[in-house]
């Protein structure tokens, strides 16, 4: 069966919560990604940014991206899963929050991110279609 590890893409990038965003979207574009793990101070994950979340909390509510740090973007700790985690629970977890990236960590530490591309390459079609439909429902 397959785990959560074998679906991530490896290449993990995170962000200090210290950091602005304006440097977010700079690793975000050299590193062509559209989301960055937060780690607070003392190393845990306290949220996730992403290049959306950037545009419209950010930039649209005309916020200067220089000013405002990953920190005071992330909401909470983001959904993780580990990465010996059943491949269908990683899925079920993210049609179930409704999220299209999910931080995948072992012994605490990101190690990979599962993205809905990610899903794509993986699952077969009926089984990314109900994810999909699930993500992007109405309601």
């Amino acid at each position: 069966m397959a785990t959560a590890r074998d679906l991530m893409t490896v290449d993990v990038r995170c962000i200090p919560a210290s950091e602005t965003l304006d440097r977010a979207a700079q690793l975000m574009r050299d590193h062509n990604i559209g989301a960055l793990p937060v780690k607070a101070g003392d190393g845990t994950l306290s949220g996730i940014v992403t290049d959306r979340d950037i545009v419209v909390k950010v930039l649209a509510a005309g916020k200067e991206a220089a000013e405002v740090t990953a920190g005071d973007l992330a909401d909470g700790r983001p959904l993780t899963v580990s990465a010996d985690a059943d491949a269908a629970e990683a899925v079920r977890v993210m049609s179930d929050a409704r999220v299209r990236r999910l931080v995948v960590v072992d012994d605490g530490e990101p190690v990979g991110v599962i993205t809905e591309a990610d899903l794509a390459r993986h699952l077969p079609a009926d089984q990314f279609a109900s994810f999909a439909s699930s993500v992007y429902a109405r309601g």
